[in-house]
């Protein structure tokens, strides 16, 4: 079939609108609930970071109502800037979730719009939970369709694919018809952005927030009747012809509601580029099962996949932000802390100078041999003494994956330095029971800091 004859945005509008939430699989139900505890507990997490503070002390001026919470914070904001505010705070720890086909992280921009929404706009949990499947559906089959060609132009392809989840998923929300999610979906495609080269900067959390507020402005303005291409993504000059040589528009289209995404979907226990994290477990079973100290190291070898030094490459990270796309950083800082959590990638662990001398003996070779989810760590000691570590498979990753029991103590060391722990196991119980809850608001109330 000829690219013009191809309805693609029409069928994913069609299939959006007309979706029944009885049709989706029990465990796709539940890995929904999993994806937005996760979102949850690294929004709160990340909501007092430089970056939310510097948003609000630049935006707050120009925000309308406080129609909705700013997650672990006490101040509101209007739905539109709250959704750019969670969604920066979410992805700041880059600690959220990640769809490994395509890199992308599915909750940032779905979850970070459709939360404020539905405090704003009262729906049912069970509403609430399949726009939040149908969001991440619609973003990660668009990125199936362009990745690896358009993440390899430089896109990245959170903010570029994840506009359409928060459009798609918001338009369900607000009841919106066939042709009006097109508009939306159009509405998307036309403000479709975020550059890699933002990695380690402010302005990659900022994608995720930008990604959330425009799918949710896209929506907002296709309900009114804002016009735009039905064709948007499969177009010439539409989406996927313009910010990508490869098209595979079968992505998008087969197999809807036969197939889900989000049963994909990873969830991180370090707070890094997640192909660091081969790496990482190897570090720290060697420290652990060796007592590496940081003194006793001449060396630091790594095999690693090519897509590791192309992400994280970084030998001379000078702030927490570069650190986590620093393989040399965070290998330094398992050696010599025994962990890699929140703490090790502040500005001050990035110029600790423990950490430092150890970093600057790590070297790193490329081998297309080694699995992304993967690593060879090889650590030669001063007394002539080496060990060596394979990892097969990464924590975290689909063969590996967080058990609940994990994920929930992720979500406690997140959340309750600012909610307490008693509140953060009720937003823990509001995730958990989402499907049931006859408000979905109570997400957004259980997440911000009471008193």
């Amino acid at each position: 079939m000829s690219t013009s004859e191809l309805e693609v945005t029409r069928r994913l509008a069609e299939w959006v609108c007309e979706s029944d939430f009885q049709t989706v699989p029990d465990p796709v139900r539940e890995e929904a609930a999993r994806t937005l505890l996760n979102w949850m507990g690294c929004a709160v997490g990340g909501s007092r970071h430089e970056s939310v503070d510097i948003t609000l002390r630049a935006l707050g001026p120009f925000m309308g109502q406080p129609q909705a919470s700013v997650l672990g914070r006490a101040e509101r904001a209007d739905v539109l800037h709250a959704s750019l505010l969670n969604g920066i705070s979410s992805h700041v720890f880059d600690f959220d979730d990640t769809h490994l086909r395509t890199i992308i992280h599915p909750a940032g921009p779905v979850a970070s719009a459709l939360v404020p929404l539905a405090e704003h706009r009262p729906v049912s949990g069970h509403d609430f939970l399949h726009a939040l499947v149908l969001g991440v559906e619609v973003e990660c089959r668009i990125g199936n369709a362009v990745y690896p060609d358009h993440y390899d132009a430089g896109w990245h392809i959170t903010g570029t694919a994840g506009v359409f989840g928060a459009a798609a998923a918001a338009g369900r929300l607000l009841g919106l018809d066939v042709r009006r999610m097109c508009w939306a979906l159009a509405a998307a495609a036309t403000q479709a952005a975020g550059l890699r080269e933002m990695f380690g900067t402010m302005c990659k959390p900022f994608h995720i927030g930008r990604a959330a507020q425009n799918g949710l402005a896209a929506a907002l303005l296709a309900a009114e009747g804002l016009t735009g291409s039905e064709r948007a993504i499969e177009a010439p000059r539409g989406f996927a012809r313009v910010l990508s040589t490869k098209q595979d528009y079968a992505a998008i289209c087969d197999g809807l509601g036969d197939s889900y995404e989000i049963l994909l979907n990873t969830y991180k226990p370090y707070p890094c580029g997640v192909v660091i994290h081969p790496s990482l477990d190897g570090c720290i079973r060697m420290k652990r099962e060796h007592g590496l100290a940081g003194d006793d190291i001449e060396a630091v070898e790594l095999r690693v996949h090519p897509l590791v030094l192309e992400l994280t490459g970084n030998k001379t990270p000078r702030t927490g932000l570069e650190g986590k796309f620093s393989v040399y950083h965070a290998v330094g800082a398992a050696l010599v802390l025994g962990q890699v959590g929140v703490a090790e990638f502040t500005d001050e662990v990035v110029q600790d100078s423990r950490v430092t001398a150890v970093r600057d003996r790590v070297s790193a070779v490329a081998d297309g041999s080694v699995h992304e989810a993967g690593a060879v760590v090889r650590v030669r000691l001063k007394d002539g003494r080496s060990f060596e570590e394979t990892v097969e498979q990464a924590s975290g990753s689909l063969e590996r994956p967080l058990s609940n029991e994990a994920m929930e103590d992720k979500v406690h060391a997140l959340a309750d330095p600012l909610l307490g722990a008693e509140s953060t196991r009720a937003m823990i119980r509001a995730c958990r029971e989402v499907a049931d809850l006859e408000d979905a608001g109570v997400l957004a109330r259980a997440a911000t800091p009471k008193g």
